[in-house]
């Protein structure tokens, strides 16, 4: 982590809150069936963390930190009927307009709803929320430097345009997916579709394809240092270590444009993200989070998800082939100008 992103005492703080929180909680011994040659557990294949669970827990649920069997039932059955209605009603046409606002029967207004794979099920242990610190379920409060941040003008600019409210001057000002740059971030958690990714190991290597913007993550095990602190990166710089059977790998080095999806604002260069893989099941992944920027949030905060094993094939996600959507949002932009007596470069 750059001396310029932590003061003494952040530094401080990041050692405390990143200690493994988690691992009393872990089995002890992976099987011998699910280890590799040379004795790691093997994570090798290709998982996915698809789930209706949501990162952060539902104000209205207040304190309640599980769903009863009979309302996670409840949720699950509402989405199968959900996915059942879209798929047998007529086609529509969509507007500019269903974009920008909410349709009343839920329908997303832009991919048909085949294209969606957001789960069918909660988490097994039926959490009302992915964040298991703080105790509320809920992200901790943003700093004031952070605050400043997301609630500038310039901030609520970009959103309008973003969000298709104002022309876009430049394809800089759009969004990094929008881009075909960089979509998850770090610590990946689940979207509307292309949940999956695919984990390859090696003695002293791990690298994990995720599905999204078809990006990989090359995680070196050899006790390597990270890399200089002036070179940033939009999914930082990760290394890893075997603590027991779990694999730990640590994030740092990330640029000023580091994301993580679902979480609302920018996030800072001083983000350091510790990840936990467990391997003790034939089809599940233990995966488990730490995440500190003391330059955006009041405290560190942690999630569990797990990753489920699926047969695949996982195909490329290319996104940069026929990325269309990108020039006709600038055409819009400059279309709008022209009819508003603009330039209409």
């Amino acid at each position: 982590m750059s001396h310029r992103c932590l003061t003494v005492m952040g530094a401080v703080f990041a050692v405390v809150v990143l200690a493994p929180t988690f691992a009393a909680a872990q089995p002890t011994e992976t099987p011998a069936s699910l280890r590799t040659p040379w004795g790691h557990p093997d994570l090798q294949g290709i998982w996915n963390n698809s789930t209706l669970t949501r990162l952060q827990r539902p104000e209205e649920l207040g304190d309640k930190e599980f769903l009863t069997e009979e309302e996670a039932a409840g949720v699950e059955q509402e989405t199968i009927a959900r996915n059942e209605l879209l798929s047998n009603r007529p086609a529509e046409r969509t507007t500019a307009a269903d974009q920008l606002d909410s349709r009343a029967d839920g329908t997303p207004g832009f991919y048909n709803n085949l294209w969606l794979d957001r789960g069918t099920t909660v988490v097994a242990t039926r959490r009302t929320s992915l964040i298991v610190d703080p105790p509320n379920g809920r992200l901790p409060s943003l700093t004031p430097e952070a605050h400043t941040r997301v609630t500038s003008a310039e901030a609520d600019r970009i959103e309008d345009v973003r969000r298709g409210r104002l022309p876009a001057t430049s394809w800089e000002e759009l969004d990094l997916s929008d881009r075909c740059i960089w979509y998850r971030g770090i610590p990946s958690l689940p979207t509307g579709y292309n949940n999956n990714y695919h984990i390859v190991q090696t003695p002293d290597h791990v690298a994990i394809l995720q599905e999204h913007i078809h990006d990989v993550r090359v995680i070196p095990l050899d006790g390597r240092a990270h890399i200089a602190p002036t070179i940033r990166q939009y999914a930082g710089d990760s290394r890893g270590h075997w603590e027991g059977d779990t694999l730990v790998v640590e994030t740092t080095g990330f640029n000023n444009r580091a994301i993580i999806r679902g979480v609302d604002g920018n996030l800072s260069e001083a983000l350091h993200v510790v990840e936990r893989f467990t391997r003790n099941e034939a089809d599940l992944i233990d995966y488990e989070f730490t995440v500190v920027d003391p330059k955006t949030w009041t405290s560190a905060w942690q999630g569990s998800l797990p990753m489920t094993r699926t047969e695949g094939p996982m195909f490329e996600y290319a996104c940069h082939e026929g990325n269309y959507g990108l020039y006709n949002i600038l055409a819009g932009s400059r279309a709008e100008e022209k009819a508003a007596g603009g330039a209409g470069k």
